[in-house]
């Protein structure tokens, strides 16, 4: 068997990061007309690995089969939905769908790339596609346990989990795979690209197209990031070949990872990243008052109503 192992991945989109909302696979049914309803299955061998959601409960995906051409294809679709970073903020998850499945949609729209409508999405429509829903918190890195506030820090568990469900359900078959994801869930890619051949062991070929926003110098996303990596004891998830030569919170950005991984790869990402901009470029006092503020010779103008503008001729990426 000849497989293509295909990594794709939005690492912020233009919407609420909080509430996920990602038009390009899906939580808004509203944005198509009668879309295709997936109903949740929750990975009931999960619990034996400790792989559960912050509150305890078993992590879940929805599947929708393949047929025809498609039939051998899979698309993995890893949910995004921001992070938490302090205990607080992880309890809270524990009551709504991001900490919890006994929360979560009993059925979700598949549309954008999960579609099964051939005019909406030619490339995937007949694949077997999976969304692997987001309730840990650290793009799927977490690796602990706070007693103390009754939360499982369990997301690399839940991702293998996934993938251990999924293979017995077919996709140890698969002639060509792309793991994607989005927000979130664009993260995971990245950590795991030099691992999950593990998982589709005859892959001669291999691509990976990712979208990274830009970043200033400033370090507000790495501190925040910081906050995730310690409180989840994500480093014992993050790649060796870079925690051998980096601390782990720089192993947390992708930029990090990039050059031991031998799969070839795209990356993308959109120049206007509005929430990006805003916790990378514009100073959260700024954002308040609703003024600019010149970064890199980049002039961003952030609203109250959480729009943030920025003029450049060039618009080029600062990377942290």
């Amino acid at each position: 068997m000849k497989a293509l192992w295909v990594c794709a991945s939005l690492g912020f989109v233009l919407v609420n990061w909080v509430h996920g909302l990602e038009r390009w696979n899906v939580s808004n049914g509203s944005l198509v007309s009668n879309p295709l309803l997936v109903g949740l299955t929750l990975i009931q061998s999960a619990a034996a690995q400790g792989a559960v959601c912050l509150d305890g409960s078993l992590p879940g995906y929805h599947l929708h089969p393949g047929y025809g051409s498609g039939a051998n294809s899979w698309l993995v679709n890893l949910e995004g939905g921001g992070w938490c970073g302090d205990v607080s903020s992880c309890v809270f998850r524990k009551t709504n769908r991001r900490g919890s499945s006994n929360y979560m949609e009993k059925e979700i729209p598949f549309t954008g790339i999960l579609s099964d409508k051939r005019e909406e999405n030619p490339d995937f429509y007949n694949w077997n596609r999976v969304k692997v829903r987001y309730c840990d918190g650290a793009s799927f890195t977490g690796e602990g346990h706070n007693r103390a506030a009754g939360l499982f820090f369990r997301g690399q568990r839940i991702y293998v989990a996934a993938m251990q469900e999924l293979m017995l359900r077919g996709m140890r078959n698969a002639d060509q795979a792309l793991l994607a994801g989005c927000s979130a869930g664009g993260s995971l890619p990245y950590n795991t690209a030099m691992n999950s051949e593990h998982y589709f062991q005859e892959a001669r070929e291999s691509s990976v197209l990712q979208m990274r926003a830009c970043s200033s110098t400033r370090r507000t996303l790495r501190s925040f990031f910081g906050d995730i990596v310690n409180l989840q004891h994500s480093a014992r998830s993050l790649p060796t070949s870079c925690t051998s030569r980096m601390d782990a919170i720089s192993c947390f950005f992708p930029q990090n990872v990039l050059p031991n991984i031998q799969t070839p790869l795209f990356i993308l990402n959109t120049a206007y990243d509005v929430w990006q901009l805003q916790q990378s470029l514009a100073r959260k006092q700024l954002i308040r008052k609703g003024v600019g503020q010149n970064v890199g010779g980049i002039t961003c103008f952030a609203t109250p109503i959480r729009s943030t503008f920025c003029k450049d001729s060039g618009m080029k990426c600062l990377i942290i």
